[in-house]
């Protein structure tokens, strides 16, 4: 069978590092920056700025700095002011400030020694360079708590103080440091905490509708068109709500269930994709837990994940996992139960984190409660239902 063509259109568009032309639910945000860094291309030179942007891994921070320093370097471009963006991750240079300043000089001279400079005298350096080239410069420090934990106030006092030794000389560096938890600047002398606090940006967690905005917006840039069911980005935002509105996670999440969808030569990326990906990178179902769980409790299990593989949907209601329970009892020689204790093995399920429930939103008819498979494959987890199911029931066969 010849291979089915890629799915993706263009898949670096998915990549942790890509910054996306249009920044979704930060609008606000990315303004309150520019509005503190209006000076930078109104009247240069004139004053120094310091933000701090916090929140949870996955809630944007990264790409809004990013996407203010693509957005403010073009625009002092128009304006003729020589303006400079420089995005340092501080975990990748192991909380070292003489390796981020040796990055942020060799922006500057790509050929500066590597050696035999101080990161005292690289600081130095580099704002003889800002006002031999007339520049300005705004640093993010991303990841800012690798270098407070590793060494502690003394870098961020000197960036923060360096402009106050330098009287009547134009103010040229400025500062965005990036925090999960605003804590982390409690480790810090009170003299260089109070030059940091004064501007602070908080990122709430993503919801999971605006998850699904990210999640649509990026897969117009990287999938070919029709490929991914809404359902399938549906199942991805819950993921990644469920992650702590992560949406870093649920990027990666849609990239590999694409990468599963590619690997079976077909041209969709279904729900089920979603599911293994998602158990490729968080093994949330052991094979322990499933075993442990009484008779009905697997045999619902099965019926659940047979209906899923039938349906290639994300979600099951009640009364399509009843039938599927009652085939499964059929099937095993078994009596199945009732409504009332189908009822509480689901909630027993989903307490356990195997299965998900929700009730029906508006727009279906009447109200039902929604089942949802989120971290396991349906076919994996029918396979390892088999394989317990088949030693211990008597007299099954098939």
């Amino acid at each position: 069978m010849l291979p089915h063509p890629s799915v993706f259109k263009d898949e670096t568009k998915l990549d942790i590092n890509y910054t996306p032309p249009k920044l979704q639910h930060r609008s606000f945000q990315l303004q309150l920056l520019n509005q503190y860094f209006r000076h930078s291309v109104e009247a240069p030179g004139e004053m120094t700025q310091r933000v701090i942007v916090t929140g949870k891994v996955g809630t944007g921070k990264t790409v809004l700095a990013q996407h203010f320093g693509r957005g403010i370097t073009h625009e002092a471009q128009q304006r003729n002011i020589n303006l400079h963006y420089v995005h340092v991750n501080c975990r990748q240079n192991k909380g070292s400030f003489f390796l981020m300043l040796q990055r942020i000089v060799t922006r500057f001279h790509p050929t500066f020694p590597k050696r035999g400079y101080s990161a005292e005298e690289l600081l130095q350096t580099l704002m003889q360079i800002l006002d031999d080239q007339k520049a300005y410069l705004i640093v993010t420090l991303d990841e800012l708590e690798a270098l407070i934990q590793n060494e502690g106030s003394e870098p961020l006092y000197k960036l923060s103080r360096t402009e106050e030794t330098r009287e009547r000389a134009p103010r040229r560096l400025s500062l965005i440091c990036i925090l999960r938890e605003p804590s982390w600047l409690n480790k810090l002398d009170a003299s260089t905490r109070s030059t940091l606090q004064g501007n602070l940006i908080q990122l709430d967690s993503y919801s999971k509708a605006e998850l699904e905005d990210i999640l649509n917006d990026r897969l117009r840039l990287a999938f070919k068109p029709g490929n991914v069911a809404p359902e399938t980005v549906t199942l991805v935002a819950e993921l990644g709500e469920e992650e702590g509105g992560n949406a870093r996670y649920a990027i990666e999440l849609l990239w590999r269930a694409g990468k599963y969808a590619d690997t079976e030569n077909v041209r969709d990326v279904l729900p089920e994709h979603v599911r293994k990906a998602a158990g490729s990178v968080y093994a949330s179902v052991r094979r322990e837990e499933i075993a442990i769980l009484d008779l009905h409790r697997k045999l619902l299990l099965l019926g659940i994940s047979r209906r899923f593989q039938q349906t290639g949907g994300a979600h099951l209601s009640m009364g399509e996992a009843e039938e599927s329970y009652r085939i499964a009892c059929e099937e095993f020689n078994k009596k199945p139960r009732g409504h009332t204790q189908l009822w509480k093995y689901l909630r027993a399920l989903a307490s356990l984190g195997i299965i998900k429930t929700e009730l029906s939103t508006a727009g279906q008819r009447g109200k039902t409660t929604l089942i949802g498979l989120p971290h396991i494959a349906a076919a994996d987890l029918e396979r390892e239902l088999i394989r317990i199911l088949q030693p211990t029931v008597r007299g099954y066969s098939r």
